[in-house]
Protein backbone atom coordinates (compact mmCIF):
# COMPACT_ATOMS: atom_id res chain seq x y z
CA UNK A 1 0.00 0.00 0.00
CA UNK A 2 1.29 3.68 -1.05
CA UNK A 3 1.42 6.24 1.77
CA UNK A 4 0.64 9.67 1.23
CA UNK A 5 1.61 13.07 3.45
CA UNK A 6 -1.40 13.66 6.16
CA UNK A 7 -0.84 16.75 8.79
CA UNK A 8 -1.47 14.21 11.71
CA UNK A 9 -2.64 15.54 15.23
CA UNK A 10 -0.86 13.14 17.81
CA UNK A 11 -1.95 14.84 21.24
CA UNK A 12 -4.22 17.48 22.17
CA UNK A 13 -2.23 20.96 22.50
CA UNK A 14 -0.26 23.50 20.71
CA UNK A 15 1.35 23.37 17.39
CA UNK A 16 3.87 21.07 18.03
CA UNK A 17 0.75 18.51 19.02
CA UNK A 18 0.08 18.47 14.65
CA UNK A 19 3.17 16.52 12.57
CA UNK A 20 3.39 16.44 8.86
CA UNK A 21 3.32 12.66 8.40
CA UNK A 22 3.40 9.52 6.03
CA UNK A 23 0.33 7.62 6.37
CA UNK A 24 -1.31 4.68 4.38
CA UNK A 25 -3.25 5.72 1.83
CA UNK A 26 -7.53 5.42 1.77
CA UNK A 27 -9.70 3.26 -0.36
CA UNK A 28 -12.95 4.51 -1.58
CA UNK A 29 -15.73 2.47 0.66
CA UNK A 30 -18.95 1.78 -1.04
CA UNK A 31 -20.63 5.51 -1.91
CA UNK A 32 -17.31 6.73 -1.86
CA UNK A 33 -14.67 8.46 -4.06
CA UNK A 34 -10.92 8.76 -3.64
CA UNK A 35 -9.92 12.39 -3.95
CA UNK A 36 -6.50 13.69 -5.22
CA UNK A 37 -6.51 16.93 -2.88
CA UNK A 38 -4.73 19.57 -4.62
CA UNK A 39 -6.37 22.62 -2.19
CA UNK A 40 -7.84 22.58 1.43
CA UNK A 41 -9.64 25.76 2.80
CA UNK A 42 -8.28 26.04 7.23
CA UNK A 43 -10.93 26.91 9.85
CA UNK A 44 -10.90 27.48 13.39
CA UNK A 45 -12.42 24.35 13.83
CA UNK A 46 -8.54 23.31 13.56
CA UNK A 47 -7.30 24.41 16.29
CA UNK A 48 -10.34 23.77 18.28
CA UNK A 49 -9.85 20.53 17.81
CA UNK A 50 -6.31 20.65 18.53
CA UNK A 51 -6.52 22.21 21.87
CA UNK A 52 -9.55 19.62 22.68
CA UNK A 53 -11.61 22.72 23.20
CA UNK A 54 -14.57 20.37 21.54
CA UNK A 55 -13.75 16.84 22.26
CA UNK A 56 -17.25 16.52 23.88
CA UNK A 57 -18.90 16.88 20.57
CA UNK A 58 -15.73 15.64 18.63
CA UNK A 59 -14.38 12.44 20.28
CA UNK A 60 -11.44 11.28 18.67
CA UNK A 61 -8.67 8.19 18.89
CA UNK A 62 -5.46 10.16 18.30
CA UNK A 63 -3.77 9.94 16.48
CA UNK A 64 -5.97 11.55 13.63
CA UNK A 65 -5.50 14.14 10.45
CA UNK A 66 -7.34 17.38 10.57
CA UNK A 67 -8.83 19.23 7.82
CA UNK A 68 -12.60 19.65 7.28
CA UNK A 69 -12.41 20.42 3.67
CA UNK A 70 -11.08 19.99 0.08
CA UNK A 71 -10.67 20.50 -3.53
CA UNK A 72 -9.38 17.96 -6.00
CA UNK A 73 -9.84 15.47 -8.37
CA UNK A 74 -11.52 12.10 -8.14
CA UNK A 75 -9.07 9.43 -8.64
CA UNK A 76 -10.72 6.46 -7.73
CA UNK A 77 -15.00 5.16 -7.55
CA UNK A 78 -16.16 3.50 -4.38
CA UNK A 79 -18.86 0.79 -5.46
CA UNK A 80 -22.32 2.22 -5.71
CA UNK A 81 -21.23 5.71 -6.62
CA UNK A 82 -23.19 6.93 -10.03
CA UNK A 83 -23.18 11.02 -9.24
CA UNK A 84 -18.82 11.14 -10.01
CA UNK A 85 -16.46 9.28 -11.84
CA UNK A 86 -12.65 9.61 -12.31
CA UNK A 87 -11.19 12.89 -13.64
CA UNK A 88 -14.06 14.87 -11.91
CA UNK A 89 -13.07 18.60 -10.43
CA UNK A 90 -14.51 18.25 -7.44
CA UNK A 91 -14.88 20.13 -3.72
CA UNK A 92 -16.97 19.55 -0.65
CA UNK A 93 -16.91 19.42 3.47
CA UNK A 94 -15.18 16.07 4.36
CA UNK A 95 -18.37 15.62 6.84
CA UNK A 96 -15.32 14.33 9.49
CA UNK A 97 -11.55 14.81 9.78
CA UNK A 98 -9.20 13.91 7.54
CA UNK A 99 -8.80 16.74 4.56
CA UNK A 100 -5.29 17.64 5.15
CA UNK A 101 -3.99 14.40 3.25
CA UNK A 102 -2.63 13.74 -0.30
CA UNK A 103 -5.17 10.98 -0.98
CA UNK A 104 -8.97 11.55 1.39
CA UNK A 105 -11.80 8.83 0.40
CA UNK A 106 -15.36 11.12 0.69
CA UNK A 107 -18.75 10.47 0.44
CA UNK A 108 -20.22 11.80 -2.74
CA UNK A 109 -23.18 12.96 -1.54
CA UNK A 110 -21.17 15.61 0.40
CA UNK A 111 -19.02 16.68 -3.14
CA UNK A 112 -20.10 18.90 -5.90
CA UNK A 113 -18.48 19.62 -8.93
CA UNK A 114 -16.42 22.71 -9.30
CA UNK A 115 -17.11 25.16 -12.16
CA UNK A 116 -14.81 25.21 -14.78
CA UNK A 117 -14.23 29.03 -13.60
CA UNK A 118 -13.29 28.64 -10.26
CA UNK A 119 -9.57 27.75 -9.36
CA UNK A 120 -8.75 24.29 -6.76
CA UNK A 121 -7.66 26.99 -4.84
CA UNK A 122 -11.04 28.98 -4.95
CA UNK A 123 -12.89 26.31 -4.67
CA UNK A 124 -11.22 24.81 -1.18
CA UNK A 125 -12.25 28.23 0.13
CA UNK A 126 -16.20 27.68 -0.42
CA UNK A 127 -17.52 24.42 0.99
CA UNK A 128 -17.86 24.82 5.29
CA UNK A 129 -17.52 29.13 5.26
CA UNK A 130 -20.12 29.77 2.46
CA UNK A 131 -22.43 26.72 3.26
CA UNK A 132 -22.36 26.89 7.14
CA UNK A 133 -22.79 31.20 6.72
CA UNK A 134 -26.14 30.45 4.49
CA UNK A 135 -28.04 27.57 7.35
CA UNK A 136 -26.60 29.61 10.42
CA UNK A 137 -28.42 32.82 8.71
CA UNK A 138 -31.57 30.95 8.11
CA UNK A 139 -31.47 28.80 11.46
CA UNK A 140 -33.50 31.28 13.62
CA UNK A 141 -36.23 31.25 10.97
CA UNK A 142 -36.68 33.03 7.61
CA UNK A 143 -34.93 36.62 6.98
CA UNK A 144 -37.40 39.38 6.39
CA UNK A 145 -36.50 42.48 4.59
CA UNK A 146 -35.87 45.33 7.33
CA UNK A 147 -34.17 42.90 10.25
CA UNK A 148 -31.57 44.21 11.83
CA UNK A 149 -28.93 41.53 12.05
CA UNK A 150 -25.52 41.88 13.76
CA UNK A 151 -22.54 39.95 12.28
CA UNK A 152 -20.18 39.30 14.52
CA UNK A 153 -16.65 38.60 13.21
CA UNK A 154 -17.50 39.71 9.54
CA UNK A 155 -14.81 40.22 7.68
CA UNK A 156 -13.88 36.26 8.34
CA UNK A 157 -14.58 33.65 5.68
CA UNK A 158 -18.03 32.89 7.71
CA UNK A 159 -18.74 36.54 7.91
CA UNK A 160 -18.04 37.83 4.47
CA UNK A 161 -20.71 35.18 3.23
CA UNK A 162 -23.37 35.97 6.05
CA UNK A 163 -22.81 40.15 5.37
CA UNK A 164 -23.84 39.47 1.30
CA UNK A 165 -26.53 36.72 2.49
CA UNK A 166 -28.31 39.05 4.84
CA UNK A 167 -27.59 42.33 2.25
CA UNK A 168 -29.46 40.31 -0.16
CA UNK A 169 -32.30 39.18 1.58
CA UNK A 170 -32.85 43.07 2.79
CA UNK A 171 -31.91 42.83 6.13
CA UNK A 172 -30.14 45.64 7.88
CA UNK A 173 -26.41 44.29 8.06
CA UNK A 174 -24.51 45.91 11.18
CA UNK A 175 -21.10 44.13 11.52
CA UNK A 176 -17.78 44.53 13.63
CA UNK A 177 -14.54 43.80 12.20
CA UNK A 178 -11.31 45.89 12.67
CA UNK A 179 -10.99 49.15 11.29
CA UNK A 180 -8.51 48.33 8.77
CA UNK A 181 -10.92 46.04 6.97
CA UNK A 182 -14.37 48.23 7.54
CA UNK A 183 -14.13 48.91 3.93
CA UNK A 184 -14.39 45.60 2.83
CA UNK A 185 -16.93 44.69 4.80
CA UNK A 186 -18.51 47.45 3.18
CA UNK A 187 -18.09 46.52 -0.55
CA UNK A 188 -20.02 43.20 0.98
CA UNK A 189 -23.10 45.12 1.37
CA UNK A 190 -22.92 46.30 5.54
CA UNK A 191 -25.15 49.03 6.46
CA UNK A 192 -23.20 49.65 9.12
CA UNK A 193 -19.58 49.05 10.29
CA UNK A 194 -18.67 48.88 13.74
CA UNK A 195 -14.66 48.93 14.20
CA UNK A 196 -14.12 47.19 17.27
CA UNK A 197 -10.70 48.24 18.13
CA UNK A 198 -11.74 51.17 17.84
CA UNK A 199 -14.93 51.31 19.99
CA UNK A 200 -17.69 48.57 21.71
CA UNK A 201 -20.29 47.53 19.79
CA UNK A 202 -22.74 48.11 22.51
CA UNK A 203 -22.63 51.93 22.21
CA UNK A 204 -23.49 51.99 18.74
CA UNK A 205 -26.21 49.05 18.25
CA UNK A 206 -29.37 48.35 19.65
CA UNK A 207 -32.61 46.61 18.92
CA UNK A 208 -31.36 44.23 17.28
CA UNK A 209 -33.33 41.17 16.07
CA UNK A 210 -30.64 38.32 15.09
CA UNK A 211 -26.82 38.23 16.03
CA UNK A 212 -24.84 36.14 14.32
CA UNK A 213 -21.70 35.35 16.51
CA UNK A 214 -19.01 33.75 14.61
CA UNK A 215 -16.66 34.84 17.80
CA UNK A 216 -17.79 33.09 21.17
CA UNK A 217 -16.01 34.56 24.34
CA UNK A 218 -16.21 37.90 25.52
CA UNK A 219 -18.31 38.94 22.39
CA UNK A 220 -21.14 36.16 22.72
CA UNK A 221 -21.57 37.79 26.23
CA UNK A 222 -21.75 41.06 25.56
CA UNK A 223 -24.13 40.48 22.61
CA UNK A 224 -26.62 39.36 24.71
CA UNK A 225 -27.09 43.83 26.00
CA UNK A 226 -27.73 44.55 22.32
CA UNK A 227 -30.92 42.47 21.76
CA UNK A 228 -34.39 43.31 20.66
CA UNK A 229 -36.97 42.28 23.21
CA UNK A 230 -37.48 39.26 20.74
CA UNK A 231 -34.44 39.02 19.25
CA UNK A 232 -32.11 36.06 19.07
CA UNK A 233 -28.60 34.93 18.98
CA UNK A 234 -26.97 31.86 16.56
CA UNK A 235 -23.59 31.26 17.71
CA UNK A 236 -21.48 28.93 15.94
CA UNK A 237 -18.23 29.75 17.75
CA UNK A 238 -19.47 28.96 21.50
CA UNK A 239 -21.95 25.34 22.32
CA UNK A 240 -21.43 26.98 26.01
CA UNK A 241 -24.38 29.36 24.57
CA UNK A 242 -26.70 26.92 25.81
CA UNK A 243 -25.85 27.08 29.36
CA UNK A 244 -25.41 30.97 29.60
CA UNK A 245 -28.69 32.19 27.85
CA UNK A 246 -29.67 34.76 30.14
CA UNK A 247 -33.03 34.83 31.54
CA UNK A 248 -35.85 35.93 28.51
CA UNK A 249 -33.25 35.86 26.17
CA UNK A 250 -32.95 33.30 23.01
CA UNK A 251 -29.95 31.56 22.35
CA UNK A 252 -29.41 28.83 19.76
CA UNK A 253 -25.88 26.61 18.84
CA UNK A 254 -25.55 25.82 15.42
CA UNK A 255 -23.30 23.46 13.69
CA UNK A 256 -23.01 23.07 10.14
CA UNK A 257 -24.18 19.67 7.95
CA UNK A 258 -23.23 19.17 4.15
CA UNK A 259 -25.54 20.40 1.78
CA UNK A 260 -23.98 19.61 -2.12
CA UNK A 261 -26.74 21.03 -3.64
CA UNK A 262 -26.53 24.45 -1.71
CA UNK A 263 -22.54 24.19 -2.19
CA UNK A 264 -22.99 24.12 -5.97
CA UNK A 265 -25.40 26.84 -6.13
CA UNK A 266 -22.77 29.33 -4.28
CA UNK A 267 -20.21 27.98 -6.45
CA UNK A 268 -22.41 28.87 -9.40
CA UNK A 269 -22.87 32.48 -7.87
CA UNK A 270 -18.98 33.21 -7.21
CA UNK A 271 -18.20 31.68 -10.61
CA UNK A 272 -20.29 34.18 -11.93
CA UNK A 273 -19.57 37.44 -9.55
CA UNK A 274 -22.83 37.06 -7.71
CA UNK A 275 -21.15 36.72 -4.56
CA UNK A 276 -17.55 37.54 -3.39
CA UNK A 277 -15.30 34.55 -2.16
CA UNK A 278 -12.13 36.12 -0.86
CA UNK A 279 -8.99 33.98 0.00
CA UNK A 280 -6.65 36.06 1.99
CA UNK A 281 -3.77 33.93 1.66
CA UNK A 282 -2.29 30.82 0.41
CA UNK A 283 -0.36 28.62 2.12
CA UNK A 284 2.05 25.53 1.52
CA UNK A 285 1.17 22.44 3.01
CA UNK A 286 4.65 22.52 5.94
CA UNK A 287 3.26 25.91 6.51
CA UNK A 288 -0.23 24.55 8.13
CA UNK A 289 0.97 24.08 11.56
CA UNK A 290 1.50 27.87 12.04
CA UNK A 291 -1.57 28.78 10.05
CA UNK A 292 -3.38 26.76 11.99
CA UNK A 293 -2.14 28.66 14.85
CA UNK A 294 -2.29 32.18 13.38
CA UNK A 295 -5.87 31.50 12.60
CA UNK A 296 -6.24 31.23 16.08
CA UNK A 297 -4.13 34.48 17.28
CA UNK A 298 -4.82 36.48 14.33
CA UNK A 299 -8.15 38.11 13.04
CA UNK A 300 -8.26 36.56 9.65
CA UNK A 301 -9.58 38.51 5.94
CA UNK A 302 -11.47 35.59 3.89
CA UNK A 303 -10.54 32.09 3.99
CA UNK A 304 -6.57 30.55 4.07
CA UNK A 305 -6.23 28.19 1.77
CA UNK A 306 -3.35 25.65 1.78
CA UNK A 307 -2.11 24.95 -1.95
CA UNK A 308 -1.27 20.97 -1.90
CA UNK A 309 1.14 22.20 -5.16
CA UNK A 310 3.42 24.48 -3.62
Amino acid sequence: MNNIRALVLTEYGGPAALKISSVEAPTAGAGQVLVRVHAAGINGLDWKVREGYVRDAFPLQLPTVLGIELAGVVEAVGPGVTQLRKGDRVMGPRGALGAYADLVAADQANLSLVPDSLSFVDAAALPVASVAAWQSLHFAGPIRAGQRILIQGAAGGLGGFAVQYAHQAGAVVFATALEAHADYVRSLGADHVIAYDKEQFETSVKDIDLVLDYIGGEVLSRSWSVLAEDGVIVSTASPAILASIPAGRRGLWFMSSPDAARLQAIAEDVAHGRLQSKVGAVVRFDELPAMIERNRTEPQVGKTVVDFAL
